[in-house]
């Protein structure tokens, strides 16, 4: 197996003028799986000390290469499985790229898995602090925002209920209202706006667009609504099956990407 060779950068200020918020140079994700299954960890363990455990290689993403200028609103489209989730994990930081270079210039909004970090045993109102500090935020920053928070979620009534009586959709609502209570350099947004009903969609969708208004939030975007990325961005980036498509202006990207189930 080869030896990870890609580069991840994160710079806290944001882009400047003649500096790109995103540049993905590059990239190749390989992920290496078990070439056979195995039922347990004992097992696998076994396997492993006999030298009896051999991997493949499984490319999530080969070579892909665009940039993102700040205040773009960019979406990531591709049929399930082609590695648009992937793409965006690597920007963010989540994961770091087996070859190529991911630079990324500003602090990051991640929309990606509302929810991760979050402790189910405790109430929502410490779930928020608990949250908060991960994404950096002080605790008397949390204290003067709190009850926007709450409001957003529209929860304030469970707010002191532990968060593992509440619905996938009431943790999301409490997650992107942690999320989104200060105006990122970079947002990015995965599948977040299919979580809960139609009217806290619209609310999320609102106050995306209010970011995107404001012109210095540069937005990276991905759905499996191509209406809802035709509605929200100006430019899209077709990946398939690892590969870099197409990259253009949405409504052509879009209707290419239609035009393959005709």
């Amino acid at each position: 197996m080869a030896t990870p060779t890609g580069i991840y950068r994160q710079y806290n200020e944001p882009a400047s003028a003649g500096e790109y918020a995103i540049e993905v140079d590059d990239v190749t994700m390989i992920f290496n799986m078990a070439s056979e299954q195995l039922n347990n960890l004992k097992e696998y363990f076994i396997k492993l000390m006999r030298h009896e455990l051999f991997f493949s290689e499984f490319r999530a993403l080969k070579n892909i290469s665009f940039k993102v200028q700040r205040g773009d609103v960019v979406g990531l489209v591709g049929t399930n499985g082609s590695g648009k989730s992937t793409m965006l994990k690597i920007i963010a930081g989540v994961l770091e790229p087996s070859e190529g270079t991911c630079t990324v210039r500003g602090n990051i909004a991640p929309l990606i898995e509302l929810g991760a970090g979050f402790d189910m045993e405790l109430t929502a109102r410490e779930n928020i602090y608990l949250n908060g500090s991960l994404l950096g935020y002080r605790r008397e920053f949390i204290d003067e925002k709190f009850d926007e928070i709450v409001d957003f979620a529209e929860l304030r009534e469970f707010v002191d209920m532990p968060l593992k009586n509440y619905s996938s959709g009431m943790v999301a609502r409490i997650a992107f209202a942690i999320a989104t209570i200060t105006e990122p350099d970079i947002l990015i947004v995965d599948e977040t706006l299919s979580v809960g009903d139609v009217f806290f969609q619209q609310k999320c969708e609102d106050r995306i667009k209010h970011f995107i208004e404001s012109g210095d939030v540069t937005v990276l975007f991905v759905s499996h609504s191509i209406e809802q990325v035709e509605r929200i961005c100006r430019r899209a980036v077709w990946i398939e099956k690892g590969d870099l498509r197409m990259d253009g202006l949405v409504e052509e990207v879009c209707q290419a990407y239609r035009n393959q189930f005709s």
